[in-house]
C-alpha cells in the first residue's frame, strides 16, 4: 500500500468486474451475522433446556440438548469460524483504512472480545467432548459459562459497530467509552440478544422435527423452544428505539429516502413479523406440531429478517463508514478540499490492468480515478454500474451531477478531485459506455474546466444532508 503526501492510502486494486466489492463483504456479512447470532441464541437456549430438565419438567430436554449442540458445533462454530476469518480477509481488502480505524480506536476492547471469544470456544468444545459423561449441575454450569462468554462477546462487538453509525461525543472527545456506549448502543444490543433467542428456536424447530422422539416430546419440546420466541413482541419497540437514535439523515434513507433501504427494511420487518405471529399463535397458544419443510420455512424468513436488519445497518450509514470521520470510499472529511487542489489519482503508483486499452490518457486517467473513489461501491458496467446510473444522462449533466455529487445523491461523498480528473472520468464513463472504441475524443476545453470549478466551488466539500440543513437555517 502507498500513500499521497497526504496520508491518503492507494489500494493496488483492478477490480473492473461485473460485482462490486461492497457487495461480497456485504453478502458474506450477513451469513456471518447469523450464523454468529445463532450460536449466541443457541447457547441461551441450551442452557434454559438443561436448567429444564434438572428441574424435571422436561425429560427430553438432555438428549435434545447433546444433538442441537453437535449442531450448534458443526454449523456455527465450523462455518461461523470459516466466515469470520473471511470477513477480516474480505474486509481488509475493501476497506482497509475503515478496518484500521477501527481497530486503532477499540484494539483493548476487539482484545478483550476475544478473551470472551476464547473462553466461548473452550467452554463449547468442552461440552461437546465431555457433556454426555457429566452430571446435570457439571453440564448446567458449562453451558451457562458458554453462554455468558458467547454473550459478553455480542456486548464488545455490539459496541465498536453501532459506533461506526453513532460515534456520539467521541467525535468531540475521542474518549473510547463515549464512542462505544453510543447512542445506539442499547437498542442495537437487545435487538441482536432477541433476534439470536429466535433463530436459535427456529434452528431448534429444524432439529426437533427430524430428531427420534414421539410425537408428544417433540410437540412439548417445541413448545418450550417457542418460549424463545416471545421476546420478539418487543420487536418493533426495539426498532422504533433504533431508528429514532439514528441521526435524522440516516433515518430518512429507511423511511422512504433511499428505495433499496426501504425495501429492505420492510422485508426485514415483514419477515419478522410472520415468524413473530406465527410463533405467538400456533407455536405458543395453539401448541401446533410443525414439520421439517415448515420449520425450514421460518429459518429461511429469520433469515431475510437478519439480511434486511443488516443491510439497513451498514447503508444507513451512508455516506460514511464511520460516521463524520470517514467516506465509504476512505477518505476524510479534512482530505476532500486538498485533493481537490492536489489531484486524487497524482500519486497513485499503481497501473492498470490492460493498461494499452485505453485510448488516450485522459480515459486512462478517469479509469484510475473510477477506481480510487468509486470502485468500493460501483463496478462500471455491473451491479450498481456507473454506465447505467449515468446512461439517460447528457455529457453536460454528468459533469454537473458529478461535480455536485453529495447534493445530487446525498448518500454519496463529495467528489474529490481536480476539474480535470471530473472530467476524465466523465470520459472514462462515456467511452465504457459507447462499448470501448479505440478512437476516442480528448476533451481540454478551458471553458469546460472552468465551469467544472465553479461547480464543485458552489457543492462545497461537506456532506449532502449537512449542506442542506444548512440551507434550510
Amino acid at each position: 500500500m502507498d500513500t499521497s503526501p497526504l496520508g491518503v492510502p492507494y489500494y493496488p486494486t483492478n477490480d473492473f468486474g461485473p460485482l462490486m466489492k461492497g457487495l461480497v463483504i456485504g453478502g458474506l456479512g450477513i451469513f456471518h451475522v447469523f450464523l454468529a447470532q445463532f450460536a449466541i441464541g443457541g447457547g441461551v437456549l441450551m442452557t434454559y433446556f438443561e436448567w429444564l430438565s434438572g428441574k424435571g419438567k422436561l425429560p427430553s430436554a438432555r438428549r435434545f440438548t447433546s444433538g442441537y449442540f453437535k449442531v450448534l458445533v458443526l454449523v456455527s462454530f465450523v462455518v461461523g469460524a470459516l466466515t469470520g476469518v473471511g470477513m477480516w480477509f474480505t474486509s481488509i481488502q475493501t476497506s482497509p483504512r475503515t478496518i484500521g480505524l477501527m481497530v486503532d480506536t477499540f484494539h483493548w476492547v476487539w482484545a478483550t472480545e476475544w478473551t470472551f471469544f476464547s473462553l466461548e470456544v473452550i467452554a463449547g468444545y468442552c461440552f461437546y467432548r465431555y457433556g454426555d459423561r457429566l452430571d446435570g449441575r457439571s453440564r448446567l454450569f458449562l453451558l451457562g459459562l458458554y453462554t455468558t462468554a458467547a454473550w459478553f462477546s455480542l456486548f464488545w462487538i455490539n459496541g465498536i459497530l453501532s459506533w461506526q453509525l453513532t460515534p456520539g461525543a467521541w467525535l468531540e472527545s475521542g474518549n473510547l467509552w463515549a464512542g462505544f456506549f453510543n447512542p445506539t448502543f442499547w437498542p442495537s444490543l437487545f435487538f441482536r440478544t432477541f433476534a439470536a433467542m429466535a433463530i436459535a428456536a427456529l434452528v431448534a424447530a429444524l432439529v426437533i422435527s427430524v430428531s427420534p422422539f414421539e410425537r408428544d416430546e417433540q410437540k412439548e419440546l417445541l413448545h418450550r423452544a417457542a418460549h424463545l420466541l416471545a421476546p420478539m413482541a418487543l420487536m418493533p419497540l426495539l426498532g422504533a428505539w433504533y431508528l429514532f437514535a439514528m441521526p435524522k439523515d440516516s433515518r430518512s434513507w429507511v423511511l422512504g429516502g433511499s428505495p433499496a433501504m426501504s425495501m429492505f427494511f420492510g422485508l426485514g420487518a415483514g419477515a419478522s413479523l410472520l415468524v413473530g405471529l406465527y410463533a405467538l399463535f400456533g407455536l405458543l397458544l395453539r401448541r401446533l406440531y410443525i414439520n421439517s419443510a415448515t420449520a425450514s420455512l421460518l429459518i429461511v424468513l429469520g433469515f431475510v429478517a437478519t439480511a434486511g436488519g443488516e443491510f439497513v445497518r451498514e447503508g444507513a450509514r451512508k455516506p460514511f463508514t464511520v460516521r463524520e470521520t470517514l467516506y465509504s470510499n476512505a477518505m476524510t472529511p479534512a482530505e476532500i478540499l486538498t485533493l481537490r487542489e492536489q489531484g486524487s489519482v497524482t500519486h497513485d503508483p499503481y497501473p492498470l490492468r490492460d493498461a494499452a486499452d485505453y485510448p488516450n490518457d485522459q480515459v486512462l486517467l478517469g479509469a484510475k480515478v473510477y477506481r480510487f473513489q468509486c470502485s468500493v461501491c460501483h463496478t462500471v458496467g455491473g451491479v450498481n454500474g456507473l454506465v447505467h446510473l449515468a446512461g439517460t444522462w447528457t455529457e453536460e449533466q454528468t459533469r454537473l451531477n458529478v461535480a455536485k455529487l453529495q447534493h445530487t445523491k446525498p448518500f454519496m461523498p463529495p467528489f474529490a478531485g481536480t476539474p480535470e480528473e471530473l472530467e476524465a472520468l466523465v470520459r472514462f464513463i462515456e467511452w465504457e459506455a459507447a462499448s470501448r472504441p479505440k478512437d476516442f475524443e480528448v476533451t481540454r476545453d478551458p471553458a469546460t474546466l472552468a465551469q467544472i470549478k465553479r461547480w464543485l466551488d458552489e457543492a462545497g466539500t461537506a456532506p449532502g444532508y449537512a449542506a442542506a440543513s444548512e440551507k434550510k437555517r
